[in-house]
């Protein structure tokens, strides 16, 4: 039996963190997991720049609220789980997500959660699990299913190599050049197709 374990943001919405850094003006909050490899060190990253700034949970969660699912994101999704089940595997905040799940239909999440203080800032984070993304997709493959992965990030490697087959999606060149094993594809147009015949092999 196939499941598919797909990232969140750059697959279906926004990277959160750019549309903040949007907003706030502040450049190094653009640094994503397409960047920096290590999750921990880009996280203590933008937790300093939040405290140095007194930027609470509410600043970031107002700018959540005006993010939108990418163009064409929600038909795809839809399709997607028409035919096959689908987790969304993430290493964003379910006190980011929630709000943003509703929008996508409420699919499976699996994510973190945030440390907020009394007065609403944002002082660390709990790992669900670390290397989440892995651990899932072998726990799944645990489970006799069959698992095709889709990310565009260094933080999905670990999930794209564990699974049955991985796929990037709309990836920068550099994760691209330095992954060339894995497929490529670019826009749901061309991800469709794919998936179709991967799932019914």
């Amino acid at each position: 039996m196939k499941i598919i374990c797909t990232d969140l943001e750059g697959i279906y919405l926004p990277e959160i963190w750019i549309k903040f850094a949007e907003k706030t003006g502040i450049d190094e909050l653009r640094l994503t997991t397409r960047d920096i490899p290590d999750y921990d060190v880009l996280m203590q990253k933008r937790l300093n720049i939040l405290k140095e700034n007194n930027l609470k949970l509410k600043d970031i969660t107002d700018v959540i609220k005006t993010i939108e699912p990418l163009n064409g994101a929600i038909e795809f999704l839809d399709w997607l789980r028409s035919v096959v089940q689908v987790i969304v595997v993430s290493d964003t905040f379910i006190e980011f997500a929630t709000p943003l799940m509703k929008k996508l239909g409420r699919p499976a999440l699996f994510c973190h959660n945030l440390i907020v203080d009394q007065k609403g800032a944002i002082t660390g984070y709990n790992l669900r699990q670390k290397d989440g993304k892995r651990k899932t997709v072998q726990a799944l493959k645990g489970l006799n299913f069959d698992v095709i992965a889709i990310g565009d990030s260094y933080n999905d490697v670990s999930m794209l190599k564990e699974a049955e087959q991985g796929i990037l999606f709309n990836p920068p060149d550099k994760v691209k050049n330095e992954f060339p094993n894995f497929p490529v594809t670019c826009g749901y147009d061309k991800l469709k197709p794919l998936l179709t015949e991967l799932i019914k092999t």
